[in-house]
């Protein structure tokens, strides 16, 4: 055995080579973007699986629904290697024959049992181990599937099982996002199952401290191994089951507001001892962070077990559920993966397209603890630099093909599936406003139809519709599911006493989008330091808008909070003398039912005079708004009389 083991550590370390080659690479594409600690994070979430992994919805694990696993792993942090005995409570969706797992083909299994009766097996190459049943089970049944393997996992370009050190002290990890989790354990890892409870067992030298998703129930030790037992009683997807072991200090805190409908909770911090004392003072903001999240987004989904972090040797993080790992304690990094507990572990993305809906909102909302702890400035700073990102290329969708989402790179792009997810978001937030904008995703995460289980696109997109009262299928198909971002030009004029008006044009980095429909924020300014912040509708190019403003304007801004996605945007204010002819408009025209007349709100209308082109006079009237229905097609010229003399149009009758 001890020959065996050493052997397999000999090929782990070849492994480890390959293995720090390609991290080096990746590293250096990293060192492109200046924001380092952003970039860790999405290395972590990215890093179990190869640069491109073709791999799709396992069609033999889609026949049944996995209700309950019982994990027993034997581990040692100085030795590359797993030995583990899973059993698994499944009920049939169809009759079955056989049953399919997901598993590395570098896992030995020695043996599978139903009720302790031996069962034929085999691993077919192709990543599964397909167990042949002692009779066909019917559709509606349930059967316990009990496995035995044991192992020394593979590589495949990212580890999702790590033995390696810390301070000289080994430590041992796993890390299953996105397609790591049969790497190490017989599981099914689609993302189209999630497990309704779990209980794991860990063995390992009674040295350590060992941990897993939800509870410590309790720990025994026997000839110098401890096995500690963790129950999680909510469902998780197999990607989101975890385990660590190494000579952790565990560092205790408390969440939640502390009411009768809204209880405390534990916080439980699994830290290196030698950086204890620096670990404990950056998680100080942890209980600020969660307490904020429950406030906007409703209690923290898993309150009846517990919230925490377990340190391990990557230098971002990853969100398992009720235990993130962390490879350090940076306030962007806590945030960011406890969000997840709402977005991604509660409300999981249904399809590997659907990505951003875990790190887009994730990422979000970590800038809205920059909103909430540092204020509007440093805001602004947080989403001009997320914009500096996105459109540093002029192409991206949010939203996955299914081409893109067989790509681990392109699953986790920082700047499409976290930047621009995020953005998008907060381009939600200022279009619907934030009572609507909130309300939607409470009730998105507490869908009984979503909570706990998978969520999709357009299940988001028609709850906040539901909230908001309008169509958002324009805003999606813009900004989620077609590429690029605008570009505009802004102009404004003094348009009379007490006016502006405002002139928009657009054009786009990328095809896919004929046009960027979206409330745009505009700054209009005065000599006096006078600021006239308004908001213009524009859905399409050369839109034109009449503002009032209680000063003469001598500046214009464009998105001054930098609240929407554009780049190299440009503002004129333009300098010609007003001219009050130019300043009426008749609109829409052409038109067939009712037109309007637009004039500055200093000039006063007497009456409307309406000529076909024989010069004979079709309608009289002495509003700016009334029908046309009367009018015979073609064009007709209109007399406008003011205070401030006689003005003529010409109109044509649709």
């Amino acid at each position: 055995m001890l020959n065996l083991l050493h052997s397999q550590k000999n090929k782990h370390i070849m492994k480890k080579s390959y293995l720090i080659l390609l991290l080096f690479s990746i590293s250096f594409v990293f060192a492109q973007n200046n924001d380092s600690e952003f970039e860790k994070i999405v290395e972590a979430e990215m890093k179990s699986a190869s640069n491109l992994m073709a791999v799709v919805v396992n069609p033999n694990t889609l026949n049944y629904n996995v209700t309950y696993h019982e994990l027993r792993f034997t581990i040692d942090p100085a030795v590359y290697f797993i030995t583990g005995e899973v059993s698994t409570m499944y009920t049939a969706l169809q009759d079955m024959p056989t049953v399919t797992f997901d598993l590395a083909n570098e896992m030995n299994v020695t043996s599978v049992t139903k009720n302790g009766t031996p069962l034929a097996f085999s691993q077919n190459g192709n990543n599964e181990i397909v167990i042949t049943l002692p009779t066909t089970q019917i559709a509606g049944t349930s059967a316990t599937i009990k496995i035995n393997y044991s192992g020394v996992p593979p590589v495949n370009g990212f580890e999702s099982f790590a033995a390696l050190t810390h301070n000289g002290t080994p430590v041992l990890w796993t890390l299953s996002e996105p397609f790591g989790a049969r790497d190490w354990w017989p599981c099914k890892q689609d993302l189209n199952d999630k497990v309704d409870s779990i209980d794991v067992y860990i063995t390992a030298p009674s040295q350590y401290t060992s941990l897993s998703n939800g509870l410590e129930v309790n720990q025994v030790t026997t000839a110098g191994l401890k096995t500690t037992h963790f129950h999680h009683n909510y469902p998780i997807p197999a990607y989101l089951i975890a385990i660590a072991s190494t000579d952790y200090q565990i560092y205790n805190q408390q969440g939640g507001l502390g009411t009768a409908e809204s209880p405390f909770f534990p916080i439980v911090n699994y830290i290196y001892p030698e950086t204890a004392a620096a670990s404990q003072t950056s998680l100080a903001v942890t209980p600020t962070i969660i307490n904020f999240f429950e406030t906007l987004f409703g209690d923290y989904p898993f309150r009846n077990e517990k919230y925490g972090h377990a340190q391990f040797g990557w230098s971002g993080g990853m969100e398992h559920t009720t235990v993130s790992f962390m490879g350090g304690f940076s306030r962007s990094l806590i945030a960011h993966e406890m969000a997840h507990q709402w977005f991604g572990n509660k409300v999981t993305c249904g399809s590997w397209n659907d990505i951003w809906l875990n790190e887009g909102f994730a990422e979000y909302l970590s800038g809205l603890v920059v909103e909430n702890l540092d204020g509007d400035t440093s805001f602004t700073s947080w989403k001009n630099s997320k914009i500096a990102n996105i459109t540093s290329q002029t192409s991206g969708n949010v939203y996955l093909t299914d081409a893109q989402a067989a790509d681990v790179n392109r699953i986790f792009s920082s700047r499409l599936s976290y930047n621009k997810g995020a953005m998008v978001a907060n381009m939600l937030r200022f279009k619907l406003g934030d009572v609507a904008f909130f309300q939607g995703l409470r009730n998105y995460l507490s869908d009984p139809n979503l909570a706990y289980k998978y969520a999709i696109t357009p299940q988001l997109q028609s709850h906040l519709e539901a909230v908001y009262g309008q169509s958002l299928t324009e805003f999606f198909n813009d900004w989620v599911y077609q590429q690029g971002y605008p570009t505009y030009t802004i102009s404004a004029q003094n348009w009379g006493s007490g006016q502006v008006k405002i002139v928009v044009n657009q054009t786009q980095s990328n095809l896919s989008v004929s046009y960027f429909e979206m409330p745009l924020p505009i700054r209009l300014t005065g000599t006096g330091g006078q600021i006239y912040d308004v908001v213009v509708n524009n859905t399409t190019n050369g839109q034109q808008f009449i503002v009032a403003v209680p000063f003469s304007v001598t500046g214009v801004e464009f998105d001054p909070k930098k609240n929407i996605i554009s780049k190299n945007n440009l503002t004129t204010l333009g300098t010609d003398a007003f001219e009050i002819s130019k300043a009426i408009a008749i609109y829409p025209n052409p038109g067939d039912a009712i037109i309007h007349i637009q004039m500055p709100n200093s000039i006063t209308l007497e009456k409307v005079t309406v000529f076909n082109n024989l010069g004979q006079k079709v309608l009289e009237d002495a509003t700016t708004d009334f029908s046309v229905s009367s009018l015979s097609t073609g064009v007709h010229y209109i007399q406008l009389a003011t205070s401030e003399g006689i003005f003529h149009k010409k109109f044509i009758k649709k």
